[in-house]
């Protein structure tokens, strides 16, 4: 076992598995995740082909390689090697890609970080993953002395012959958002990069040489990792690089290097949608999908989408423990709501907390096996909270699974709120206040209540910061009453400006339960005590 890693439970069944066999999924012993992505393609008759698009700049699969391999021998030079820990801290650019295929080949585990974190952060993860050196993007000029990517690469031949790892050998630590908390480490090997991208990129999206992948999450992340570098670099194809998102350059991006396959959270393609004249401004008829993860797709987003611009929309389901999706909409076979199937390779049940497979059209807890899986970092409570049962990754999200076999997401099992004996699951409500003409977004939480124990309280972005007043608060609290249970609506409702999320993009719920959330100057709702 990897020192620091929290060993998985034995891989035998709670029940019988039903797992594709998969050929792809077969690797051998020694791999290097490097050598699959970026030689197999610059040795292989790909030399000239594009790799990456970063604004006016294009960089060939046999110009990526050379920046590689003199940046390899670089490192090299100054002791770094095999096991040792690297921190990235780069936006989306050209240099992330370099240096993260440079510690790959070198057999150095990579630690990326978000752009954004600040210093109290990054020593928590350094000093977490044990890293023994970082490369950063630093403003200003380099001073004589400084050790720049540069300096690492000149003089150096443009030909490395890559460690030879092996296939289960640390690659990669990933660490998640922090959207409950203190982030925790997620180990992936060599393997667990390259089968994400044979079992959902190739299976669901399928790939060719000539798509081209966009979108905006951070290449830090492994929703990024996997849609803007591992997915493209597997099949030829090449990723199109943009700075910080914005709702129009995103636009732009797409229709001008003509992307084909786009990456982005279910809130980008929201804000996407609001900018006027979006489908008559901007020509998007190269995008083939668009793939949609880090919180559940709203149905009124998908058909929004959908209806102007022709283009389906794929939600997924994916964590950081699991590399990425796991459970995807198919194309042709979408069922807005729905998050989809289960990805080939993968099995998929529905559960009780006894580990039991609940009847179809029962929620449970999602269970996941295949050929990705949690590996904590020096977590080994985490770990057996996550993998259960002989190897089922248990990832906290409540589903219900419908006799057509489609997997609906309800809530995080520590979202569903239980308010005077009623279970409600939060984004069900949240889903149905954002289809309400004045808000922009929601968040749903359970607050502590006298009588009920808990009730639901709604925490709502306005498209328009002046509508609000105490009598949309009623207006919106009926709204929910017409569409849903009446037991489900929101009992409070507060205005803010802005929902907190982690950089990923994901809603930080565990803030919005906290008692010093800042509101509009407006009334907000008191906690109903009427009839339902």
């Amino acid at each position: 076992m990897i020192p620091g890693v929290a060993e998985s439970l034995p891989p035998a069944t709670l029940m019988p598995d039903r797992v594709y066999t998969l050929p792809e999924l077969r690797y051998p012993v020694h791999l290097n995740a490097a050598v699959e992505l970026l030689d197999t393609n610059a040795d292989g008759g790909r030399a000239g082909r594009p790799a990456i698009h970063a604004g006016p700049r294009t960089i060939t699969y046999g110009e990526l390689q050379a920046q590689v391999n003199r940046l390899c021998h670089g490192l090299r030079s100054i002791g770094l090697g095999r096991g040792d820990r690297v921190l990235l801290r780069l936006p989306n650019v050209p240099e992330f890609i370099v240096s993260w295929l440079a510690c790959q080949k070198l057999g150095i585990v990579t630690v990326g970080t978000m752009p954004l974190l600040r210093a109290r952060e990054l020593a928590y993860i350094a000093a977490d993953a044990g890293t023994r050196a970082a490369i950063v993007i630093v403003a200003g000029e380099a001073k004589p002395g400084d050790t720049t990517l540069a300096s690492l690469m000149t003089g150096h031949p443009e030909r490395f012959a890559a460690e030879s790892t092996d296939r289960d050998e640390l690659a990669m630590i990933a660490y998640t958002s922090g959207s409950t908390g203190v982030p925790k480490g997620c180990v992936h090997f060599h393997r667990d990069i390259l089968a994400s991208a044979d079992a959902y990129a190739r299976h669901v999206l399928r790939p060719t040489e000539d798509d081209r992948f966009g979108g905006h999450p951070t290449l830090a992340f492994t929703f990024g990792t996997g849609g803007l570098m591992v997915f493209p670099f597997r099949f030829g194809a090449s990723t199109v690089l943009s700075g910080p998102f914005a709702p129009e350059s995103m636009l732009e991006t797409f229709a001008a290097k003509r992307v084909t396959l786009a990456f982005c959270a279910p809130t980008s393609y929201r804000l996407m949608l609001a900018v006027p004249d979006m489908a008559k401004r901007f020509d998007l008829g190269s995008l083939r999908f668009g793939v949609s993860a880090a919180e559940p797709l709203p149905a009124a987003t998908w058909r929004e989408w959908h209806e102007a611009t022709g283009v389906e929309l794929l939600d997924g389901i994916g964590s950081t423990e699991m590399f990425h999706i796991f459970i995807s909409s198919l194309p042709g076979r979408v069922r807005p709501g729905a998050t989809g199937f289960p990805v080939p390779g993968y099995d998929c049940r529905v559960l009780d907390e006894d580990g039991r497979e609940v009847p179809r059209g029962t929620a449970g807890l999602v269970a996941i096996k295949g050929p990705t899986g949690c590996k904590y970092w020096r977590k080994p409570d985490r770990q057996e909270e996550y993998v259960r049962w002989k190897g089922w990754n248990v990832t906290g999200d409540v589903y219900v699974q419908d006799e057509d076999g489609y997997l609906t997401y309800q809530c995080r099992s520590d979202d569903m709120i239980v308010s005077g004996g009623y279970k409600i699951p939060g984004p069900e409500v949240e889903h149905v206040l954002d289809e309400h003409p004045a808000v922009a977004e929601s968040a749903v939480v359970a607050i502590p209540d006298a009588t009920r124990g808990f009730i639901v309280k709604a925490f709502v972005v306005l498209r328009d910061a002046r509508a609000a007043r105490a009598g949309l608060v009623t207006e919106l609290q009926d709204f929910v009453k017409r569409e849903l249970a009446p037991y489900k609506y929101p009992r409070a409702i507060q205005f803010v400006d802005a929902l907190p999320r982690t950089e990923t993009g994901k809603i930080q719920r565990y803030i919005l339960r906290r008692a010093d959330v800042v509101p509009y100057d407006a009334p907000s709702a008191p906690a109903s005590r009427g009839h339902e």
